[in-house]
């Protein structure tokens, strides 16, 4: 397979949405395109502003942590997707503050035990809910 047919492989995935470098390195080799032809494909998109795991991370972040997710669900995602983990870390910085997200969610859910299980199950680091179980007890009593 040629240069050409690989690049036009690789932005056919990414026409619908961005994808790490890892991840349309893998779909490029599923699809049987040999390792220097790949490396150079991903480089001349990168180069092109076609593939950025840095933007990636952050829009990704940002837009998990609007659907209310926490920072540890975050961080599995964008590592699950081959983002190095020091980018992951800074998107993450530019993120709201955990705590303020997890307050945002108990507005709109109520402040419950199920709320703190839901929470936690969102990827809400321990911090972020003794915060939440603080404040919520402090609502109920006062």
């Amino acid at each position: 397979m040629g240069d050409s047919d690989a690049i036009d492989l690789a932005l056919g995935a990414l026409r619908f949405r961005d994808l790490s470098a890892a991840e349309l390195d893998a779909r490029l080799d599923a699809r049987g395109i040999e390792c220097a032809e790949r490396h150079e494909v991903l480089e001349t998109l990168a180069r092109a502003g076609y593939v950025s795991d840095e933007r990636l991370a952050h829009t990704r972040a940002a837009a998990l942590a609007e659907r209310g997710c926490g920072d540890a669900l975050i961080r599995v995602d964008l590592e699950g997707r081959g983002v190095a983990s020091e980018l992951v870390g800074r998107a993450l910085e530019t993120l709201e503050a955990e705590r303020v997200r997890a307050e945002r969610v108990a507005a709109r859910r109520g402040w419950s035990p199920a709320t703190i299980r839901y929470l936690a199950a969102r990827g809400f680091s321990e911090e972020a809910l003794e915060t939440f179980v603080a404040r919520g007890v402090d609502g109920a009593i006062g």
